[in-house]
């Protein structure tokens, strides 16, 4: 049996006004890391290498950034930035040559390999037109409301502005990762119009659509509350940050690293530390810093850039810079 064909697209056009930023808002970096990388890291390691992503804002410097980072990847432009919908739209012609495609957003970094696996297998055995992963949250304050019939299967997606006191109480909200068989995604993408106060398409139009027209759209509720902040403002990118910082330190334990006190350590997400290293507390390692095995480095350390420490050796107090 044939593999389907499957794409991301990712939204990674938006210029981040909130952020009073002139860095497009997918390069501000997470651990060292332009946001966007990890969401490119996410789809690859769930299988799916192709990644139409749409720029507008700064193109030029999205592309230059992730020069390096590009297996896979496909730009396509979206001159003017008119919804989610528009800028799956603008993908239209790519999107023919895949039979189901991913629709993320590129400024949420937390997105786990995990979350795209699993609601794709659910889609693709659920023989869905579209299927949407949803979380579960104790304050759903902002977001978009999951709508269930008493059956549990998607009536819609209620914004919150737009819900009764009723619907304010669910809790299960939409983070705005799907799934689509493509035919249908287009079919419905030629039905949307920009009825809303900013004049745009939304993407979650296209939900609607899809259930009146008596297609099988699912939510599955998979996606850790955790991992849905997208960042919007300068207090959003710090909450990731360390989000980010703690899932580094807790891969690096797990892979052999001592890491003595881990609330006064910061490790870049491209830092390699070898097996039976320890590092003390007030360590700074800011870059694709490699530090070998047996290593002890700390306390008071700044390690920066391309620097190597070779194994079994002591670094205290000092601060070590490599271009």
């Amino acid at each position: 049996m044939q593999q389907p064909r499957v794409a991301a697209v990712i939204l990674a056009a938006g210029k981040g006004t909130r952020l009073k930023s002139d860095l497009p808002k997918v390069l501000h970096e997470v651990c060292g890391r332009p946001m966007l990388a990890y969401v490119f890291e996410a789809c690859r390691e769930a299988g799916v290498r192709d990644c139409l992503t749409v720029i507008g804002h700064g193109k030029d410097l999205v592309i230059n950034a992730l020069a390096d980072d590009n297996d896979g990847v496909v730009w396509i432009e979206q001159a003017e930035q008119l919804g989610t919908g528009h800028a799956v739209m603008v993908c239209r012609e790519q999107l023919q040559a895949y039979d189901h495609a991913l629709v993320i957003c590129g400024d949420g970094p937390l997105l786990r390999a995990d979350t795209i696996r699993v609601l794709l297998e659910r889609h693709l055995a659920d023989e869905a037109a579209a299927t949407l992963a949803t979380a579960v949250l104790d304050d759903p304050t902002g977001y978009g409301r999951i709508w269930r019939d008493e059956a549990a299967d998607l009536r819609g997606i209620v914004e919150h502005a737009d819900c009764t006191p009723e619907q304010r109480e669910i809790r299960e909200v939409n983070p705005s990762y799907y799934c689509f068989r493509v035919p249908d995604l287009l079919d419905a993408l030629g039905q949307i119009r920009p009825n809303n106060a900013k004049n745009e398409y939304y993407i979650t139009d296209t939900l609607s659509i899809l259930m009146k027209a008596a297609k099988r759209v699912g939510a599955i509720t998979s996606v850790p509350p955790e991992d849905i902040y997208s960042i919007n403002s300068r207090q959003d990118l710090a909450r990731v940050n360390n989000v980010m910082r703690t899932r580094v330190l807790e891969r690096l334990m797990s892979e052999g690293v001592t890491i003595v006190d881990p609330a006064t350590t910061w490790i870049d997400a491209r830092a390699r530390i070898g097996r039976d290293t320890i590092i003390r507390p007030f360590v700074d390692i800011d870059g694709p810093v490699h530090i070998g095995n047996r290593c002890r480095v700390g306390p008071f350390v700044h390690l920066s850039g391309h620097t190597e420490v070779p194994d079994e050796t002591s670094v205290a107090a000092f601060t070590g810079d490599s271009a």
